[in-house]
């Protein structure tokens, strides 16, 4: 949630920062509801203080024995005003939360104007490989080797589900555990969150209420569509104490989307699904750190990926294409020979104080000062529905075999993958 206070004072500034996003809040009708509101708040405290006057007057009558119809009366009159205006008060702050609850984050002064058309390629590492045979994809890579079944996954849950098996099982959960102890040795404290989360989460995220349609719902619950939505709230409503800062998380969940892909060519194979693994890093810092910390976990996200010797790239994103809560995001890409075109397997983004401001989430000054919002940051570190087709594609060989990443062997998978004997 923007501040209130930023947004009456810099209305200007405000404005150029949504139009950045092409969101064109009417300002200027807010301001006006804003006064309104302020003006009827102060109306409703004036009564409630009269009533409570006459109401300790009439006690003291009574208990002098003395008459006090007139204040009764008077009380009376007072106490429906007072239901009117606080019927009154309650209509201004829904029409005026709801404003506010609308409003993207403002993106930083360093983030262009517009859609993904100006995302800004900051870095590119290393060079697509390039094969002296008939380069396959990784769809077909994958079934003749035996790591996903499609078909079965489809069988089981619909379109957008997958089964990885054997070493392909095994591949992933290599991904995963690799994540998870490197995120572990640099001092991040893990995490198994719920899967299932209450509405004051997804809003305490900023993905709700506009994007409340695009969860699953169970019961009065949804399902997670990324560990971040769970690791935001872990300190809803609290006041951490500076010398606590930063606290950085590490959890891993699957994570559940409505939204999948389409038989496009892009969207293949485990490249876009409803249900996929990921590992995602989580900090809560000091304003005066959260640039340091975001840049941190960006290399944190960027390390892994160059671990595993993939051709990548640093892009950040523009305004439109930044996630609404998020003040600024990195994204980190692979390389897929097979599309001539990269794909993310990293958000890194830094909220600002968006987020906590609608978790209620602060932090008391070590020097005794008044408590403040802290930053919030998450990164993915990182998904792997897109890694593997990346190792499968970056890292196959002539005889239709895939060298497998030094990095994870250590957990058990060969140097090189091969067709399994595996059920038809």
């Amino acid at each position: 949630m923007l501040d209130v206070t930023l947004i009456r004072n810099h209305p200007g500034q405000v404005r150029e920062g949504l139009r950045k996003r092409a969101v064109d809040a009417d300002i200027p009708a807010f301001l006006t509801l804003d006064a309104t509101f302020r003006e009827t708040r102060t109306a409703v405290e004036r009564l409630r203080g009269e009533r409570r006057r006459i109401s300790a007057e009439i006690a003291v009558r009574r208990r002098e024995g003395a008459a006090a119809g007139e204040l009764q009366d008077a009380a009376k009159t007072l106490t429906d005003e007072l239901a009117e205006a606080e019927a009154h008060l309650a209509e201004l702050a829904a029409r005026h939360q709801e404003f506010l609850d609308a409003l993207p984050n403002l993106p930083d002064d360093d983030v262009a104007a517009g859609g993904k058309e100006n995302n800004e390629v900051v870095r590119t590492v290393g060079e697509p490989p390039a094969f002296a045979f008939p380069a396959r994809d990784h769809v077909g890579l994958a079934q003749d080797l035996g790591l996903v079944d499609y078909k079965r996954g489809a069988a089981l849950a619909g379109n957008g589900y997958w089964i990885y098996r054997g070493q392909g099982a095994a591949l992933e959960w290599a991904l995963l555990n690799h994540f998870l102890d490197a995120h572990r040795r640099a001092g991040y404290e893990f995490v198994l969150p719920p899967h299932l989360l209450t509405y004051e989460a997804g809003y305490t995220a900023g993905q709700f209420p506009k994007f409340a349609d695009e969860v699953f719902r169970v019961d009065d619950h949804f399902l997670l569509p990324t560990a971040e939505t769970a690791l935001v709230n872990l300190h809803r409503g609290e006041t951490l104490d500076e010398r606590e800062l930063p606290r950085r998380y590490v959890a891993y969940t699957p994570c559940y989307r409505r939204e999948s892909g389409s038989h496009r060519t892009a969207d293949r194979g485990t490249l876009r699904g409803h249900q996929f693994n990921k590992v995602e890093l989580f900090q809560f810092a000091r304003p005066e750190d959260s640039d340091a910390a975001h840049l941190e976990l960006l290399e944190r996200a960027e390390e892994l990926v160059a671990g595993l010797g993939l051709h990548h790239r640093v892009t950040k994103l523009a305004a439109g294409d930044t996630s609404p809560a998020q003040a600024k995001t990195y994204d980190v890409e692979v390389w897929l020979p097979s599309l001539g075109a990269y794909a993310e397997v990293s958000s890194v983004s830094n909220a600002r104080a968006y987020q906590a401001r609608r978790g209620g989430i602060r932090y008391r000054p070590a020097d005794g000062g008044k408590a403040a919002y802290v930053h919030t940051l998450n990164a993915s570190g990182l998904a792997t529905s897109r890694l593997l087709p990346a190792i499968l594609e970056q890292c196959q060989r002539p005889d239709g075999t895939v060298a497998v990443p030094e990095v994870l062997r250590r957990w058990g998978l060969p140097e090189v993958l091969r067709p399994q004997s595996t059920p038809a």
